[in-house]
């Protein structure tokens, strides 16, 4: 990977892409191409053929996804399995067919089995059952990691899977229905002080920005109570799905770039076959060993629950002074899912980002 590479970001408008292209043209990758949604949709085979045959990028970072949080995986699990697979093995094969010399793709910690040992290894992929809530995207994940696998052993490709931790950032999404766990704590608080405050200001300012089940800033306040309070908003306090004693981690999306670009500039597939297996020098197709589960986990390697995350946002971040309302009736996901991020250290990669220092920088920025 050098200066003058054409580099595809799939995906660069969304949290990752969007810090990848931030992180990449920081370091003076200025040769870089894109599919806006609006030209391509990625599910397309016959639109993402014709991007590839025009650009022939030279590096690949796949961070085009369809992502959510517990909510929207388990209500569109035929979206959520069907859209990921397209993209996926649409980009994964034009890029071995159109010559590209690296494909870096990214995946999610949820591919680990719910009952999986803590912290996860690379190796506990595929041992047990996953989680059912987010099962169809995770299994799309894991469809990538073997198809990344199986194009480098039979075809010599130099394609690399990484997995990160749950993400926050600052071009995270905040829709309650499909918003991932930090983002939607941060959305829910902020409109239940304003809410407490009779701020209507506030309120509206927001949900002009971003509507709630087509109610905006324009709506009335009766309205606009009705809708928050089915999301269980109210001036009182804010109810949150589950227990709240579920674990997770969480990386700063300005970190997890640093790591993905760190990895395509210092690490190749041939790498992994030497440092995890032995094999010097091999031979395509590979059919000598079992060779698998070679992703690399990234994280940070320390986790929070939830009900200590929802209490930092709650009193540092946005101070709210209403109550936490958890309903044990919603579902909690999979109890822990803490990433070992060994293999990642060993490479010489560690994050940079204060958890709490990170959450207020985002929070600054949602308000603006």
């Amino acid at each position: 990977m050098n200066k003058d590479s054409k580099i595809y970001v799939a995906g660069h408008t969304g949290l990752v892409g969007s810090a990848l292209v931030k992180k990449l043209l920081g370091k003076g990758y200025k040769n870089l191409v894109f599919t806006p949604h609006s030209d391509c949709d990625l599910t397309d085979y016959e639109c993402v053929t014709d991007f590839f045959e025009k650009e022939k990028p030279d590096i690949v970072f796949l961070a085009a996804a369809k992502v959510g949080g517990i909510v929207a995986n388990n209500t569109y699990r035929a979206d959520f399995i069907y859209q990921n697979l397209q993209i996926q093995n649409n980009i994964i094969h034009l890029s071995y067919s159109n010559g590209a010399e690296k494909l870096i793709f990214l995946g999610s910690s949820c591919i680990y089995p719910k009952n999986s040992p803590q912290p996860m290894k690379e190796e506990y992929l595929l041992t047990s059952e996953l989680e059912y809530t987010n099962e169809p995207y995770a299994t799309a994940k894991i469809a990538g990691i073997k198809m990344i696998e199986s194009y480098n052993l039979q075809y010599g490709t130099n394609f690399l899977a990484v997995m990160p931790t749950n993400l926050y950032g600052y071009n995270d999404n905040f829709d309650l229905e499909k918003s991932h766990v930090l983002p939607a704590l941060i959305r829910k608080m902020h409109l239940a002080k304003a809410l407490s405050e009779n701020n209507f200001d506030i309120i509206r300012k927001d949900l002009t920005k971003m509507p709630i089940e087509n109610i905006c800033g324009s709506n009335s306040e009766k309205e606009i109570i009705n809708v928050l309070k089915k999301y269980g908003i109210t001036e009182n306090g804010v109810t949150l799905w589950g227990s709240g004693n579920p674990r997770r981690e969480f990386l700063h999306a300005d970190d997890l770039a640093d790591a993905v670009v760190f990895i395509a500039e210092n690490v190749d597939f041939k790498d992994i076959l030497k440092n995890d297996y032995g094999i010097e020098k091999p031979d395509f197709p590979f059919t000598c060993k079992e060779i698998r589960n070679t992703h690399i986990n990234i994280g940070t390697g320390k986790d929070i629950s939830i009900k200590e995350l929802a209490e930092i946002i709650k009193n540092e971040i946005v101070k709210f002074n209403g109550n936490l309302i958890w309903d044990k009736n919603k579902p909690d996901g999979t109890y822990r899912k803490l990433l070992d991020v060994s293999k990642l250290h060993s490479l010489g990669w560690k994050e940079k980002t204060d958890f709490l220092s990170g959450i207020k920088a985002v929070y600054k920025n949602y308000v603006l």
